[in-house]
């Protein structure tokens, strides 16, 4: 018998057959926060990677290993509408994100497509990139930092300016005892207020970093503090010279009607939404007008094509979209994919621009990843990477739970429950 033309080539899958057989854990910190890596195998041999977000727990991912096994992981959408539902805002949101990433990479690989094609296809080869930067409680040498990164290509930086500033000159800021070390308080609840003084104090610590940083780059702002509505007004307006990219999470993405008020009031872009789960729960933000960006996590809004989802709705009502991570390699590559197929797309948070091992923690790809700001879109199948590097990893196992992936997660394969939401 002649062999086939089809004999002599190489199938590295059958999507129509691929099964998912198992999920493991590997837990990470300092990369640049703690984080735990999902990898889902299958019965063909390939894996697909995700990540669960920064400083969120495992089990919101192992949770769902029972829900996953025996399923196709290319029917992407029938397996998130399945487990979404485990989902919540910020880091409850974990588990069911970077299992969507993990199946957009096994899908792309099976199929032999990078994962920014399963969504669309791209607008964008280059992913512009946005250095958070630790804050400095000197103005000079925050702007010193701040320039370090622009002269090492950095083209859209992050800064703090809030009350962790003030606390300790007497006059900015009126608190009740204990307020200082409040973080568990919504901001209209924390008794918070910014004096005149503290607001000029921000204002002149704002104006030394522009003078050392220059007018040629966009700033961006986070991390005011549980202060209320009124101080943030204020503070908006006092920091409008100085053209600020935006102003982030001024107050909880939940109270839409406050965060109205404060785009009205202001004229510098407002900014929320790296708290906030599915596109449904972006949506009164959006039609009320209340912000102008939305900043989703891809670890937290339920992965890739959700956060597509979220970013083309914003753009229907003109509002753009730049991405929150603090992220290994791998939810930052499923972020580029993102960004590379969503019009409306500004900029995505770096958080690891002094991390020099950071780039090494997967194969494949440019090292370092970021380069003149930008990361190139990949072209391979998924994600795009070719592997992670087990031995780079593993130099940065939490030393408080040091689970790599040849741990076996069998204990969680008969977790399960009457998931119904419907009698």
């Amino acid at each position: 018998m002649q062999p086939t033309l089809e004999a002599n080539v190489s199938r590295s899958s059958i999507p129509s057959d691929l099964r998912i057989t198992d999920l493991r854990i590997a837990n990470l910190v300092g990369v640049p926060f703690r984080s735990s890596i999902v990898r889902i195998d299958t019965n063909q041999g390939i894996s697909g990677y995700g990540e669960v977000r920064d400083q969120a727990s495992k089990t919101y991912a192992l949770l769902l290993k029972s829900r996953l096994i025996g399923e196709n992981p290319c029917n992407i959408d029938k397996i998130f509408r399945k487990v979404r539902q485990f989902g919540h805002h910020a880091r409850q949101a974990g588990g069911v994100s970077g299992i969507e990433m993990a199946l957009m990479d096994l899908a792309g690989k099976a199929y032999g497509v990078p994962a920014y094609a399963l969504i669309g296809g791209k607008f964008r080869d280059n992913v512009l990139c946005y250095a958070d930067t630790p804050s400095q409680p000197d103005a000079e040498e925050m702007g010193k930092v701040l320039l370090e990164r622009k002269n090492r290509g950095f083209k859209f930086l992050k800064m703090d300016v809030g009350v962790d500033l003030l606390w300790d000159t007497p006059g900015t800021v009126i608190a009740a005892p204990g307020a200082r070390n409040i973080d568990t308080v919504m901001h209209p609840f924390a008794g918070i207020q910014v004096t005149q003084k503290g607001i000029e104090q921000l204002v002149d610590y704002v104006a030394t970093v522009r003078s050392i940083v220059g007018y040629d780059i966009p700033i961006a702002v986070d991390h005011f503090g549980h202060i209320a509505i009124d101080s943030c007004i204020r503070i908006g307006r006092a920091l409008e010279p100085f053209t600020l990219a935006w102003l982030e999470d001024m107050i909880p993405w939940q109270l839409t009607d406050q965060w109205r008020q404060l785009t009205e009031a202001i004229t510098t872009p407002t900014c929320t939404g790296e708290d906030i789960y599915l596109k449904q729960n972006f949506e009164p933000l959006v039609e009320a007008g209340a912000v102008r960006i939305i900043h989703p996590d891809p670890a937290t809004a339920g992965g890739i094509a959700e956060t597509k989802r979220i970013g083309d709705y914003a753009q229907e009502h003109g509002i753009g979209m730049a991405l929150h991570l603090a992220a290994t390699p791998i939810a930052t590559m499923a972020s580029v994919h993102i960004a590379a197929a969503t019009e409306n797309f500004l900029a995505l948070e770096h958080h690891a621009a002094d991390l020099e091992f950071w780039s090494g923690l997967v194969t494949g790809l440019a090292t370092p990843l970021i380069q003149d700001g930008y990361i190139a879109v990949p072209n391979g199948p998924g994600l795009g990477f070719g592997d992670i590097d087990p031995d780079a990893m593993r130099a940065h196992l939490d030393p408080n739970d040091p689970v790599f992936f040849d741990a076996p997660t069998t204990t969680w394969d008969l977790e399960i429950s009457h998931d119904r939401l419907w009698s």
